[in-house]
């Protein structure tokens, strides 16, 4: 399998379907919401996939409660502001630093809107989803593997469009003696397929091998295995199961 992207690590790409798609969500404004407009009036496919945004929004908003980090994120990103402006010496480098943190706020913000199996479907889109003919795409699957007893979870998000996963692991910890691995259960129930080692606390994009792809359907279980530092080693059996989950279509 090929090394995971961490989306967490920065923005994607903005193309068309994202901007569409950030268009729907509210998260436009000045300039990039007027240009949207205008391309919206100008680009029959900008605007056939704006309004296919709108349909597939509409009824995951009416089902899903706001959410926001706790107050201690926001002191922790304010300290963290003060401290940049104390310790920059140019004016360039605070205007920089201080940019880089806007933008890291504003993904906090997203994330944490977004914190739900049915958000985590929205985020594969708007990183991966490409820009097709007009035709409706093959729904998402989505599972909410549970960890523990605290409420935490694992939410995977699989976009058969593109043959991506995605995996948001926020509720994640490391202990800094294990790692956690996430495989696919074969179809006799036995044999369990690597879709990679999980890293705590971040969301990640991953490519899904072919042979792979053609075994993910409504249903495919998914396990969480503990395993030492990089993953089960070669010839070894995989680690405990920690948590295990389905996919289902959205």
């Amino acid at each position: 399998m090929s090394t995971p992207e961490d989306n967490a690590q920065g923005a994607p790409e903005r193309d068309d379907p994202m901007i569409a798609a950030e268009w729907s969500l509210g998260l436009l404004e000045g300039e990039e919401l007027l240009a949207a407009r205008g391309k919206y009036a100008t680009d029959p496919a900008f605007a056939w996939r704006k309004e296919w945004w709108d349909g597939w929004f509409a009824p995951l908003a009416d089902a899903i409660p706001g959410a926001e980090p706790g107050e201690h994120v926001w002191q922790a990103i304010a300290a963290r502001v003060a401290a940049q402006r104390a310790a920059a010496a140019e004016p360039e480098q605070l205007g920089a630093r201080i940019a880089d943190l806007q933008a890291r706020l504003r993904r906090w913000r997203w994330i944490a809107g977004l914190a739900s199996a049915a958000a985590v479907v929205a985020l594969a889109w708007l990183a991966l989803g490409p820009l097709r003919a007009p035709a409706e795409p093959p729904a998402p699957m989505v599972a909410a593997i549970p960890l523990g007893d605290g409420g935490l979870r694992l939410d995977v998000t699989y976009v058969p469009e593109s043959r991506r996963m995605i995996v948001t692991a926020l509720g994640l910890a490391a202990d800094g003696v294990h790692d956690h691995q996430l495989w696919l259960v074969g179809a006799d129930g036995r044999a369990l397929h690597s879709l990679g080692v999980i890293a705590p606390g971040t969301v990640r994009s991953m490519a899904v091998p072919d042979e792979l792809a053609a075994q993910i359907g409504e249903g495919a279980r998914l396990v969480l295995t503990r395993e030492p530092i990089g993953g089960k080693p070669a010839g070894a059996a995989a680690g405990p199961v920690v948590a295990r989950g389905a996919l289902g279509r959205v």
